[in-house]
């Protein structure tokens, strides 16, 4: 990466994982560092050792939880005060909870990895479009390709596995990421939406689960999974490299994406389908009760 000096990134989940990674390379370049993490503490601890480790480092703590629309509107007034936002890069996520709906009546991998985001990003409009050339990030999995979203169902009365529920709030990442760029086409500033995937990395995520599925993730992830520091580099090159079009997905250069270098692949035809995005996106406002570009509450 270039210096990223004079540059302010917000990062979701930054207290481990990939996010982890992603807000330590960033501040070993110069950047200021926005750590938006549902525990402040554990924040604390990260942020203390970044500057420890990069003296000088520019790091902050902003308290998060994406499964609570009080918690994230008072995160983004936080986060707002900032001269500006130049890179958002949403990219917290759970993954194999048991089966439970939010308050807005939402599966909670829907309302964890998207809708948290979709808020966040939306309410962020201002302090994103305060900066010469914004751009968000958002990453998705290349699980995504087996997601598929039900927006009459979004509390997952069916029958209901988490890895399918994880699978749709990929998706619809995906597609979030696909409308946001569509959207931003026509505007004479536009914020620049690009996505990313990991690949199979040995993240916390592959210590989730119970049962033969869980077992069987964390033996595959010490087996097969990238490290997160590989992991991290599509998410890193698509919030830093400088001449990305909108809409671009970028993801590891190995066989069958899984692991390697990155470089630009392509989303499912599912994810680049405009009328679906057209729809998760009114779903969405309908869910968070935010609407783009006047983020009202």
């Amino acid at each position: 990466m270039t210096d990223q000096q004079g540059r302010t990134f917000v990062v979701t989940g930054a207290t481990s994982g990939l996010g982890l990674v992603t807000a330590r390379e960033l501040a070993a370049c110069g950047a200021r560092v926005l750590l938006a993490v549902r525990d402040a503490a554990r924040g604390d601890e990260v942020a203390s050792s970044l500057r420890s480790a990069y003296p000088g480092a520019d790091v902050e703590v902003r308290q998060v939880d994406l499964l609570n629309l009080r918690s994230i509107r008072r995160a983004a007034e936080e986060i707002g005060e900032e001269e500006a936002v130049d890179v958002l890069i949403n990219n917290a996520g759970i993954s194999m909870v048991e089966h439970s709906v939010t308050e807005q009546g939402a599966e909670r991998h829907l309302a964890a990895n998207h809708l948290g985001h979709f808020a966040l990003t939306a309410l962020l409009e201002p302090a994103l479009r305060r900066s010469p050339a914004p751009r968000v990030v958002t990453v998705t999995s290349y699980m995504h390709e087996k997601g598929e979203l039900d927006l009459e169902d979004v509390a997952w009365r069916r029958r209901y596995t988490s890895m399918a529920a994880y699978s749709a709030s990929k998706l619809a990442n995906a597609v979030f990421g696909a409308e946001l760029a569509r959207r931003e086409q026509s505007s004479s500033a536009p914020i620049t939406s690009v996505l990313a995937h990991p690949g199979y990395s040995n993240t916390p995520m592959q210590k989730k689960g119970s049962g033969v599925i869980g077992i069987a993730m964390r033996v595959s992830g010490k087996l097969f999974a990238q490290s997160p520091e590989m992991g991290a580099l599509p998410q890193l090159f698509a919030a830093t490299e400088p001449d990305l079009a909108g809409g671009s997905y970028v993801g590891p250069d190995g066989r069958g994406g899984r692991s390697g270098h990155p470089t630009l692949v392509q989303l499912s035809a599912a994810a680049r389908d405009p009328e679906l995005g057209r729809r998760l996106w009114e779903r969405s406002q309908q869910l968070t009760g935010i609407r783009w570009h006047t983020a009202t509450v």
